[in-house]
């Protein structure tokens, strides 16, 4: 147990008070830089043991750090506890952007297939069309040769008749038809 010193402190005091945080900070390892709970704590500690001496000299001073202390530890506190919030809310819009992300390559890769069926379709259907023209080719030649040769062969029957029918003038057999 610890006794309180009615004593003012002098420049000594506050000196040993230094030395004696310096040999805590290493002996707990306390990181010299960024948020340290080890360092926070033993600062604390020692600005309570400032506060003490600084109230053995003048009550007022005393009282007036220990409220300033209070306000302090107030913002640090609304600080961390705001901080705290952020991270949170920064958690729940990645894991809600992720989220959405996978979403999004799912869409994409639903699109993709749809765009290789669709282009698959066109080359089905471009294939259909261009067999669609030959066969439509092949029929019209094959219509035109036909017809081809229907007119030929009626010109060759014309033309048979035609000679017959002047073998049969010529030699007498058939009268010509009369003109009216």
């Amino acid at each position: 147990m610890q006794c309180v010193s009615p004593a003012p402190s002098t420049k000594q005091d506050v000196l040993e008070l230094q030395d004696k945080l310096d040999k805590w900070l290493q002996q707990r390892q306390a990181r010299e830089t960024g948020l340290c709970p080890i360092r926070e704590e033993l600062y604390s500690q020692c600005f309570d043991e400032l506060i003490r001496q600084i109230t053995i000299n003048c009550a007022e001073r005393g009282m007036l750090l220990v409220t300033v202390r209070n306000e302090v530890r107030m913002v640090i506190q609304t600080y961390q506890t705001l901080y705290a919030s952020s991270i949170a809310f920064g958690m729940r819009k990645f894991l809600s952007e992720e989220e959405k992300k996978a979403e999004y390559r799912l869409r994409i890769k639903q699109l993709e297939q749809e765009c290789s069926e669709l282009h698959r379709q066109v080359e089905s259907l471009e294939q259909k069309l261009l067999d669609t023209k030959q066969q439509d080719e092949i029929k019209r030649q094959q219509t035109k040769e036909a017809h081809a040769d229907i007119v030929s062969q009626l010109k060759a029957d014309i033309k048979a008749k035609v000679n017959g029918d002047l073998e049969k003038i010529l030699t007498g057999q058939k009268k010509l038809p009369d003109k009216k």
